[in-house]
């Protein structure tokens, strides 16, 4: 035993300082700034010359590298992949530019590509990034695994040609990644040795998804067995155990609130609350 595990919960080993994905590529982090700045300005905040700017050299740099491999959201320990989150935020990032740019606040000079490769994305995802056998989208282009990240697609509203592929992936994830109320961040290698608890996030984002496509009872019933998963002072931890519901990792964990609060308002929204 590390002498200092004496001292910390359960033989907690310390921190360790650094942070291996400090050197990955992640490029599903493109979406995320692009739809930030787009619900910014859509509440009436101001973009300046030179954020517009700025934002449209990040959309240029996503039509030059979303066909490169990536980390992922998850920062994977294997090799880089073609992860289909990563590319459904790729074209995140370019529809919300394109947008941004129709309501004045990018420049437009570059739209005609931004289009182009908006639908290139989507030409990629739609023929290599679907499985016929799962009738799902799948977790990286060629693969027979999932991931509960695809469920974002949703919540992002990636433009599918047809909508049935998204509801056919939220029950493909409910069924293989599914451990009652809770999910399973992925299926398939990572890199990393060992097992890990369900990830407390992905399980809000299905509910979130499940009131956006018409599943308001399920929605509902997932939330209500959710809530009352959290600790004694009403917070929730990373992960937790499948088997025992108790609270690992990361405690508190904002990115898990933040996804109750988007599933509560979606569920509030869809009942006409």
């Amino acid at each position: 035993m590390h002498p200092s595990a004496r001292w910390t919960y359960q033989g907690s080993r310390p921190v360790r300082v650094g942070n291996d994905a400090a050197a990955q590529s992640q490029l599903d982090i493109y979406g995320d700034l692009l739809q930030t700045a787009l619900v910014y300005a859509e509440a009436g905040g101001r973009l300046d010359r030179e954020t517009g700017r700025r934002l449209a050299e990040i959309a240029d740099l996503v039509c030059r590298i979303w066909r490169e491999p990536d980390s992922g959201i998850w920062e994977v320990r294997s090799q880089p992949a073609h992860f289909t989150h990563s590319k459904m935020m790729c074209w995140v990032a370019l529809d919300r530019a394109l947008r941004l740019s129709d309501a004045g606040h990018l420049p437009s000079s570059h739209t005609p590509r931004w289009r182009r490769e908006r639908l290139a994305i989507r030409e990629f995802i739609e023929r290599r990034c679907w499985s016929e056998r799962l009738s799902s989208y799948t977790r990286q282009a060629g693969s027979e695994e999932l991931d509960a990240s695809l469920l974002l697609g949703i919540l992002f509203g990636y433009d599918t040609p047809d909508p049935a592929r998204l509801t056919a992936t939220v029950d493909a994830i409910r069924r293989d990644l599914g451990r009652g109320p809770l999910l399973a961040r992925y299926s398939g290698d990572d890199g990393l040795r060992g097992a890990e608890g369900a990830f407390l996030c992905c399980s809000f984002w299905l509910a979130q998804a499940l009131a956006q496509i018409g599943r308001l009872d399920d929605a509902t019933e997932l939330m209500e067995q959710l809530l009352p998963l959290a600790s004694d002072v009403g917070l929730y931890a990373e992960e937790i155990d499948p088997h025992t519901n108790e609270l690992l990792g990361n405690t508190p964990q904002g990115l898990v609130h933040l996804a109750l609060i988007h599933a509560a308002v979606s569920i509030s929204k869809a009942s006409g609350g």
